[in-house]
């Protein structure tokens, strides 16, 4: 590794990025921690209850920490909810667009709450929720059609949206037995567009609310950022308990409990030349951080500029045969070296969630940072029984 390299990691880092595996996740105990008592903050001065959602971090080695400050976890399916009662506790939420009958008995073996995507699915399953041996309390997930979001792949409000019942497709009996409404409408987004959607809510569901008893007001809140307005939020949810004081208050984030509490550690293994200089990495964008080509977006990289920002570019590239399997352009204040560590930020949620094996590729190892020694502890490795155990 070169040493001008070397030096700048290490005057950002507190702690030894060599001893962690290459390629690896890594996440921060102390910086976890600042999140989760952010939303602690949130809960106590709100009054809303907040639900880990296991879609966006699940990194269950940490959930002794975790559920020191939140109440519970929400899934989207049979085995998040088994993960959810077996290694958090708490209250167990699932809500997915449509349920099999084989994954409801597994799901009520674990789920607390239950969201219900359409009146269909809720008749088809009612019958199967009664006789359930552990009462489960049941809701339906809403579409208020008001959309906040720039990206229409992550607007569930989108025009053929088939999450949640729209206000038109939905009538007082197909409520009968329900005891709350859930929706989910927001993506990475402050506290404006929760108080834009929560109007559009009860202007079109408000009447059903006063049978109910809970009320879901779902992710994307991206509570942890800097900028995120804390203060709107306590307010938007205070004025909705004093208009329905009956109402208990769901969040359910997953990005802003892990936001900025992360890193993906990786080592350049080539440098190759075509119409530009590009740096071979350990790690793949298309499997170790697919939401680079989904969002897409440019993840940060310590020490790192924009193309021809600094004095050396690097196009950085994965190891898969997919010809875009590409993070993006950097630049660098020294040439790159084989066998140079890179640490990219962020890189906490929405990735060991997401990972794939695709090309036969091992899985980054998962770490974490303790907040007091900063020593590094590998969680967890793998290897190729992995890989050959999603195949047959």
């Amino acid at each position: 590794m070169s040493d001008a390299r070397d030096s700048y990691l290490d005057a950002e880092l507190d702690f030894d990025h060599l001893a962690c595996p290459s390629p690896a996740y890594v996440v921060d105990d102390a910086l976890l921690r600042r999140n989760l008592e952010r939303l602690k903050a949130v809960q106590e001065r709100s009054g809303a209850r907040i639900l880990l959602a296991l879609k966006g971090f699940a990194m269950w080695d940490c959930f002794p920490m975790i559920r020191d400050y939140l109440v519970g976890t929400t899934s989207s399916g049979q085995d998040e909810a088994r993960l959810g009662a077996e290694t958090f506790g708490g209250e167990v939420h699932c809500y997915s667009p449509a349920f099999t009958e084989e994954e409801m008995q597994v799901v009520l073996r674990y789920a607390d709450h239950l969201s219900f995507n359409s009146p269909g699915q809720w008749r088809r399953f009612r019958d199967t929720v009664a006789a359930a041996p552990r009462r489960v309390s049941c809701g339906m997930r809403v579409n208020p059609e008001h959309s906040t979001g720039a990206v229409p792949l992550y607007d569930p409000c989108a025009a053929g949206s088939r999450l949640g019942t729209r206000a038109a497709d939905l009538a007082p009996e197909d409520l009968e037995g329900l005891e709350g409404l859930h929706f989910h409408t927001l993506c990475e987004q402050n506290s404006d567009a929760l108080e834009e959607t929560l109007a559009a809510f009860e202007l079109k569901f408000g009447h059903y609310l006063g049978s109910l008893k809970w009320v879901n007001f779902g992710g994307g809140h991206h509570i942890t950022r800097e900028d995120y307005d804390v203060d709107r939020l306590v307010r938007v949810v205070r004025d909705f308990k004093v208009r329905h004081p009956h109402l208990t208050v769901y969040l359910e984030p997953g990005e802003a409990i892990a936001l900025n509490t992360g890193y993906l550690v990786c080592s350049v293994l080539d440098i190759v030349e075509n119409d530009g200089t590009i740096a071979i990495l350990d790690t793949s964008a298309t499997a170790h951080m697919p939401d680079v080509l989904e969002m897409p977006y440019r993840p940060e990289l310590i020490g790192a500029g924009e193309p021809r920002e600094k004095a050396h570019t690097y196009r950085l590239g994965g190891l898969t045969c997919l010809a875009g399997d590409v993070v993006g352009d950097y630049s660098f204040d020294a040439p790159l070296a084989i066998g140079d560590r890179l640490v990219f930020t962020d890189m906490a949620h929405y990735t060991m969630v997401k990972t794939t094996t695709f090309n036969g590729m091992r899985l980054p190892s998962i770490c974490r940072v303790d907040e007091t020694s900063r020593e590094v502890r590998t969680v967890r490795t793998f290897g190729y029984v992995d890989y050959m155990q999603r195949l047959s």
